[in-house]
């Protein structure tokens, strides 16, 4: 990938002041994915394993009030995470719009407070665990949503879901 590729995407970061439900996750991403802009929307938080890894309890099932499929733009998606940041990666040059109806979503939606960072919060070239999950030549033949996305141990259908 050349260096001197101009990036013309932006992050939004969006950082409650506690983890979210899953109910009040789903209807905020719904309403994300309703905006014009967006590229991809990522989740971030603590995992909700399916069963415990340690101690005296390892290897009996956990049975978590969080860990619930949700319906996200008409694609089920089970949560394996306590939702405590989401991460809308958009087009730069719609960012004024997004944001003025971004905050006017989250306004309405969040049940606390919370604050948004705008940055590069994502990787924008790619990495050695990409080419170690694709090989050689592979920059044309896969989405540009998934670069920095992979874990090169991991299926990527267990780990990213694609939504359009």
């Amino acid at each position: 990938m050349c260096e001197s590729k101009e990036i013309n995407v932006i992050d939004i970061k969006i950082v409650p002041n506690r983890y979210l439900k899953p109910k009040t996750s789903e209807k905020i991403l719904n309403l994300i994915y309703e905006l014009e802009g967006q590229q991809r929307v990522l989740i971030h938080g603590p995992s909700i394993p399916m069963k415990v890894f340690y101690g005296p309890g390892k290897g009996h099932d956990v049975n978590h009030s969080d860990r619930k499929e949700i319906n996200v733009n008409g694609v089920p998606i089970e949560l394996r995470v306590m939702v405590g940041e989401i991460i809308v990666t958009v087009d730069i040059s719609k960012l004024n719009e997004f944001m003025d109806y971004l905050t006017e979503i989250l306004d309405e939606n969040m049940p606390c407070d919370y604050y948004i960072l705008i940055g590069i919060f994502t990787r924008t070239k790619t990495t050695i665990s990409d080419y170690l999950k694709y090989g050689e030549n592979f920059e044309n033949v896969i989405d540009n949503r998934y670069i920095g996305l992979v874990d090169a141990r991991v299926k990527t259908s267990e780990t990213v879901k694609v939504i359009k």
